[in-house]
């Protein structure tokens, strides 16, 4: 209603609270995200009982982990979600359907969109997707990796299936080649924004 736009991994959580309204019960509850999916809404996942299953970016990844693993649904940052009622593939009819039902359920208890999203999407600091045309990405991935250990924190975790997703407590970031685009792609998190902005100039100036 602000006419403002709502990064795609945020609905995410929304997308599934829908779905699983009508869904049979079942434990657990598995909604699949990609590897550059806000730690918002992944929280957000875990807050309502199920089971989030991190995969790569592309519906050539999605399509067969979700029927893989049995989620129910789950969604990309580029705005494709996938359900199970629809043999695993992605359909904006159904996400849109959802999206505006929980849109109603709000609207019903005097709750604005902008203000049902609130939670997931202003928890963190998020960069959206970066994109960089760099001549060697494998180099500027490893100065990148290079920064990110000398002067960020401690790290808490790696996740290698599509580029590298770093985590610590303070945020993380996922650095990876373009599948389709001769690009370089980085989108970082924090917890606060003057941190985002900090790490994301470290960044840039070895890109």
């Amino acid at each position: 209603e602000n006419g403002e736009f709502v990064q795609p991994d945020y609905l995410v959580p929304f997308v599934a609270q829908a779905t699983l309204r009508t869904a049979p019960p079942e434990n657990p509850v598995r909604i699949i995200h990609d590897v550059r999916t806000s730690r918002a809404a992944i929280e957000a996942i875990r807050e309502m009982g199920c089971e989030p299953v991190m995969v790569p970016v592309g519906h050539a990844f999605a399509k067969p982990i979700l029927r893989k693993v049995h989620a129910l649904c789950g969604g990309e940052l580029a705005g494709h979600y996938y359900f199970r009622e629809f043999a695993g593939c992605d359909s904006g009819v159904l996400a849109a359907t959802r999206i505006l039902g929980e849109a109603a359920r709000a609207k019903a208890k005097g709750q604005s969109f902008s203000a049902m999203v609130a939670p997931v999407a202003r928890r963190y600091a998020n960069s959206g997707e970066l994109n960089y045309k760099v001549a060697d990405k494998d180099a500027a991935i490893a100065r990148i990796l290079a920064v990110a250990e000398k002067e960020l924190p401690p790290e808490t975790g790696r996740e290698t299936m599509d580029g590298i997703r770093v985590e610590y407590a303070e945020g993380w970031f996922n650095v990876r080649k373009s599948n389709t685009e001769p690009y370089l792609r980085l989108i970082v998190e924090c917890d606060t924004t003057a941190r985002l902005q900090d790490w994301v100039a470290r960044f840039q100036a070895v890109l």
